[in-house]
């Protein structure tokens, strides 16, 4: 048997320690398999450009941050970027990467991805390809899923920078507004800015309004407090305002990325209240470096369901974590529901505001 892997999207921490625990639960199950690892995830499939994937190679990798095998969010092969006579036009090549799979003799695909990543896999299913699919984004949207993994790890980042910026923001009395990564979703706002004590947090699922934030501000000053911590989610808005664009990649097939809310946030602020008002924005930083114990863990858990799936020739279905069970459901069944984002009455919505934390509305 040969199986190939490939990690598509954006990076987050735990892709390592699914490649790392694929080979290794994989040859522990087929010990004459093979292993290769496409590079920059599709791009590899269409080019042909791939790794050998070995216990050797692999091992002293499941602490590692990133992906061996690189990864892309770029490269949809079912309308991807050709130059035909000097001028560049979009072409479905998805059935070149699916003859060079069966040149290579590639028995199964795992794909390592979020949204993006598994609607290209369900569709390579439909050609055939015998997928496995394993969810991964830090932001934690999959409907399909309890957790994927890079999400602890993300939280956790945000959280110790956090605690490094309350000490400035109390030194100087400031207000310090914290943008984290989470697209359309809130959770890593959410998440983080409770356990990181943040004051007021911002969600795109919640529009905000100023004048309550600033109401926040110097709610806190009335009672001795005289600095305040923002945690603002990149696509949260102001009410009857716009999400804030930071750059349009043509190129891509999610081409919004959202950036500088908090920037704006702050400069709309300052004018409001006494303190003066800062910006941070966390940006890639949340994707990077080791993952957490836990990531670590629930990686190799995915891992170990995956190989599960192919030994029971369970293809077409990406591994999901339901009740603290690892499980399985079909492909086109992932993307059902949309993305799984923060409800109004969510039972963290609940202890947020129990405790103090403002949502600015």
């Amino acid at each position: 048997m040969k199986i190939g892997i490939i990690t598509g999207g954006g990076d987050a921490p735990g892709l390592n320690s699914v490649i790392y625990g694929v080979v290794r639960a994989g040859l522990d199950r087929f010990p004459d398999c093979k292993f290769i690892g496409y590079k920059f995830g599709y791009r590899g499939m269409y080019r042909n450009e791939f790794k050998e994937l070995t216990r050797e190679n692999t091992s002293g990798i499941l602490h590692r941050g990133g992906t061996i095998i690189y990864s892309s969010n770029k490269d949809n092969l079912f309308h991807y970027p050709v130059e035909e006579n000097g001028e560049i036009v979009h072409r479905d090549v998805s059935d070149i990467a699916v003859e060079n799979l069966r040149k290579e003799g590639v028995d199964v695909l795992v794909v390592l991805g979020g949204d993006g990543t598994l609607s290209s896999a369900l569709e390579f299913a439909k050609k055939g390809v015998n997928v496995i699919g394993v969810p991964k984004t830090i932001d934690n949207d999959l409907a399909a899923t309890a957790a994927t993994f890079g999400f602890n790890t993300a939280v956790n980042i945000v959280v110790e920078n956090l605690g490094r910026l309350h000490t400035t923001a109390e030194s100087h009395h400031r207000v310090i507004v914290v943008e984290v990564m989470g697209r359309d979703a809130g959770w890593i706002a959410l998440h983080a800015g409770i356990a990181g004590s943040a004051d007021v947090i911002l969600l795109p699922e919640m529009p905000y309004s100023l004048e309550k934030i600033a109401q926040k501000v110097r709610e806190r000053e009335s009672h001795g407090k005289m600095f305040t911590i923002v945690v603002v989610s990149e696509s949260a808005k102001e009410q009857g305002g716009q999400k804030v664009v930071g750059r349009v990649v043509d190129d891509s097939p999610d081409p919004i990325r959202y950036g500088g809310v908090a920037a704006k946030l702050a400069a709309d602020l300052e004018p409001l209240v006494k303190n003066e008002v800062r910006s941070v924005n966390l940006g890639h930083i949340q994707r990077g470096g080791e993952p957490s114990a836990y990531d670590r863990l629930l990686s190799l858990r995915y891992a170990t369901k995956a190989v599960d799936l192919i030994e029971q020739k369970q293809f077409g279905h990406m591994v999901a974590l339901w009740k603290g069970q690892m499980g399985a459901v079909p492909l086109e069944d992932v993307f059902a529901g949309g993305n799984k984002v923060v409800q109004a009455d969510d039972e963290l919505i609940r202890v947020a505001k129990g405790l103090g934390i403002s949502f600015g509305i």
